[in-house]
């Protein structure tokens, strides 16, 4: 695909020539979809005709959610083309056959065995093209007793403990605020797809990848669970503050909050020096990391008389440079205006899908290609949008393209 015009961002081509056929829906799917699609990888959408996308009717803005060009779609399906297959149809089956010989890799996140239901198990898949890398992406895995209950992001976070251990001792369980378990299971299977990708350039061979969203949220918990497996010790909510550490966490100041992380010694007399406390470096509750995890709440306490003497800004000017890890607390908005991001290019415009004269800001990818931001290069798609583009590269006529719909096939 070339990128139309109007369109900004530098598309990555480590992934170039490989074609993506992305059957996801809502977020967890179609994020590690997106991740592919900014490097280069040619994904191509298949959408149920008529509704495609349920994160087409999802987002702040009902209008655009009417349309099919829900926020929730807008954000993560710029870069793609849009299919709509019935896969209930037999001419359609027909069609996604070719498509699995033609392509390199097929992501889904239905239930375990909806997919060999509609025709295609694995083995199935396999045979049609022996070095296809299929990545299903579920909420407990294709397999194990929970295989075949349904699961949106919260329920992930509730089973995995990580609302247990988010907020304070009072607020636990705590949801976190964006939907981390979707997204972590996302990034799991771009990361799994892209080395599958690399044995099957040495072997030739493709591969079968399970993602779990409920694995993935538990080992991303790492240390947590870790003091667990390893320490012995249940994990508690600590609300803002850092178990390993203090003083490490969320301190009041004149305006708001600012986030210190002073984890190691040289950083937490030097944070003394800044704020003109020498008294804190001399007092024996507060000597060592560990007597200072002890008394915790007094040393909280004792910072927090000199930070609410000024603003977090003059906090967070004088500490910048000295080697102690600071921040404000930032709103959503706040941060999307740091200079940081802007300079680093992580937002990219693409034409609106409606024709709009506006353009639609998208987050790009987290990741520098050879000093470069990496961005998509093509808008989201409306529903079905290359239905026909991608029927007439698969060898269909017009004649029968035209027929497959009349069929309800497309």
């Amino acid at each position: 695909m070339q990128p139309e015009a109007g369109a900004r961002g530098a598309g990555a081509d480590l992934l170039a020539g490989v074609r993506v056929l992305d059957l996801t829906n809502v977020l967890a799917g179609p994020f590690a979809g997106y991740q592919l699609a900014l490097m280069g990888a040619e994904v191509i959408k298949v959408e149920v005709p008529g509704t495609g996308d349920l994160a087409r009717n999802l987002g702040g803005d009902p209008e655009l959610s009417r349309a099919g060009l829900g926020i929730s779609f807008l954000a993560q399906n710029a870069g793609k083309r849009s299919l709509t297959l019935d896969l209930k149809n037999a001419d359609a089956r027909e069609i996604f056959e070719r498509l699995v010989r033609e392509s390199d890799v097929l992501l889904e996140n239905f239930r375990p065995g909806v997919l060999a239901r509609l025709g295609f198990p694995a083995e199935t898949l396999r045979q049609l093209n022996p070095g296809l890398v299929y990545c299903a992406v579920s909420g407990f895995g294709q397999t194990g007793p929970m295989r075949a209950r349904p699961a949106y992001d919260q329920i992930i976070q509730g089973l995995s403990g990580i609302m247990s251990v988010t907020g304070t001792p009072e607020s636990a369980p705590t949801r976190t605020g964006f939907p981390i378990a979707d997204t972590l299971g996302g990034y799991a299977a771009a990361f799994a797809i892209s080395a599958a990708l690399v044995k099957r350039s040495r072997t030739g061979i493709g591969s079968f990848l399970d993602v779990s969203m409920l694995e993935t949220a538990v080992a991303a918990m790492g240390w947590v669970v870790s003091d667990y497996l390893i320490g012995g010790r249940v994990p508690q909510a600590m609300g803002n503050e850092n178990a390993t550490s203090a003083p490490s966490g969320t301190f009041r100041t004149a305006d708001g909050a600012l986030n210190i992380a002073a984890n190691k010694q040289e950083q937490y007399v030097e944070l003394c020096r800044v704020l003109d406390r020498p008294d804190l470096i001399a007092d024996q509750r507060f000597a060592t990391r560990e007597s200072r995890k002890a008394h915790r709440a007094e040393l909280k306490a004792e910072l927090e008389k000199t930070l609410e003497r000024a603003s977090a800004a003059h906090w967070d000017d004088l500490l910048a440079n000295t080697g102690v890890p600071v921040a404000p607390v930032l709103t959503v908005e706040e941060a999307l205006s740091l200079d940081q991001l802007s300079e680093r290019e992580l937002f990219h415009e693409v034409p609106m899908p409606d024709g709009r004269e506006r353009s639609l800001r998208v987050l790009g990818s987290s990741v520098h290609v050879d000093g470069q931001a990496v961005g998509p290069t093509t808008r989201p798609p409306r529903l079905g949008e290359h239905t026909a583009e991608i029927l007439a590269e698969l060898g269909y006529t017009t004649t029968e393209i035209e027929a497959l719909a009349t069929k309800g096939a497309t």
